[in-house]
């Protein structure tokens, strides 16, 4: 299974893997941005003359040659954007000898493009936290005692010890020990799971306050928190491409402004009004602002507690007729309390309450932290009911002695 970790979050760094991952796009607009600023001192500051077109001529062979043959791969497949106006600028551009010109244009377009690919990595960071979470020893209990092995090893009826507070490190079952486990990760609900001999565990989930010993039932390859990690490394690898709103654009603006531009040229009497038209006409608000929109939106959303997977889905929401939620934890916050309390006219509510919270403390439903804080918040003193026993499907029954005689209390009935 860390093979599967380590394929989301926990590579290590190289160059050769890095422009793999993010594209040629960022490299390419910092480059070109650095490029920009150097003729701008070598120009204006240091006046060195005609050598301060030199790093415009790198970051046109750099930068401009790729951008230029990613959108000719963009031709064959017969796709043609509001990008398509960009590359038209820099070789027009380029071939008037306007490199200054021709350098903004190739910064316009990779840097949009670089802000996408930022917006889609941080749309994913909380996936990818989640896959450096799962441990990568275990505990292997054998007839000389305890030892650690790493999770890979681990095979079909080994025997592990789970610690407190560890994370389960495969799907297995239960052979010795009580506890409660928090599988909220893979199940979204807020519970702490009982665990007994013959409970099923889940890799990834918590344990709680006490040693569990299971036995392996899958490989961990198999498990669930690694089927879970293939599936967001499964998207991290074949994540489309966003439709721009200047893409959907493309079909009819990109020939539009190609034709006025034609148009200029032809009453000018020079190529340089078909370039002016042509860059004017170049959507860079688009190319730019949408990106910076998409991550706006997906940092807003996050400080909220909302991961979006897919940055296109902002643009396409607005055409969604059909929502589903998972309720615990999206509409409800997971934790209930106590609103209101409703009994015959002649009881009192402190007592009711009392009573309740005292006979929930022995209780693991849900419910009872809900009646116990509400008694804290009023600084109720319990008591200890006797004959308590809790039976699925039929409450939770109790009995008082009170100055010579009995009462009964129940709660959930």
């Amino acid at each position: 299974m860390p093979n599967v970790a380590t394929a989301v979050g926990g590579r290590k760094a190289s160059p050769a893997r890095w422009l793999k991952e993010y594209g040629k796009d960022p490299p390419i607009a910092i480059l070109t941005a650095l490029a920009i600023l150097a003729h701008l001192l070598l120009r204006y500051v240091w006046r060195v003359g005609p050598l301060d077109v030199v790093p415009l001529y790198l970051s046109l062979v750099a930068g401009g040659i790729p951008l230029i043959a990613g959108l000719a791969r963009q031709a064959l497949k017969l796709e043609f954007g509001s990008d398509w106006l960009a590359g038209i600028s820099i070789v027009t551009a380029t071939l008037l000898q306007e490199y200054l010109v021709a350098s903004i244009v190739v910064l316009m377009l990779s840097g949009g493009t670089a802000l996408e690919q930022y917006a889609t990595r941080r749309a994913s960071s909380a996936l990818r936290a989640l896959a450096r979470r799962m441990p990568a020893r275990a505990h292997l209990v054998g007839n000389a005692g305890t030892t650690e092995i790493n999770v890979q090893d681990i095979v079909p009826g080994n025997v592990l010890a789970i610690y407190p507070h560890e994370i389960c490190p495969v799907d297995g079952e239960v052979i010795e020990g009580h506890g409660e486990m928090d599988e909220s990760y893979l199940t979204g609900e807020p519970f702490e799971i009982g665990k007994a001999p013959g409970s099923q565990v889940l890799s990834g989930a918590v344990n709680r306050n006490t040693v569990l010993k299971i036995r392996a039932t899958r490989l961990a390859v198999d498990s669930r928190y690694a089927r879970i990690l293939k599936v967001v490394e499964e998207a991290e690898q074949d994540r489309p491409r966003m439709r721009r709103i200047a893409d959907r654009l493309g079909a009819w603006y990109t020939p539009l402004a190609l034709l006025l531009g034609v148009v200029g040229w032809l009453i000018g009497g020079t190529a340089e009004r078909f370039l002016a038209v042509v860059v004017i006409a170049t959507p860079c608000p688009l190319l730019i602002g949408i990106p910076v929109a998409i991550i706006g939106g997906i940092s807003l959303a996050a400080r909220r507690g909302i991961v979006i997977k897919q940055p296109k889905v902002l643009e396409e929401i607005t055409t969604c007729q059909t929502f589903f939620f998972d309720k615990t934890g999206t509409l409800t916050y997971g934790r209930p309390e106590l609103t209101d309390i409703i009994c015959q006219p002649e009881a009192n509510q402190r007592d009711v309450l009392r009573y309740a919270a005292s006979l929930e403390q022995y209780s693991r439903h849900p419910l009872a932290k809900a009646i116990l804080d509400a008694a804290k918040a009023q600084k109720l003193d319990l008591s200890v009911p006797g004959g308590a026993s809790e039976r699925p499907g039929r409450g939770f029954p109790a009995r008082w002695q009170v100055i010579g005689f009995t009462s009964q209390a129940g709660t959930r009935l």
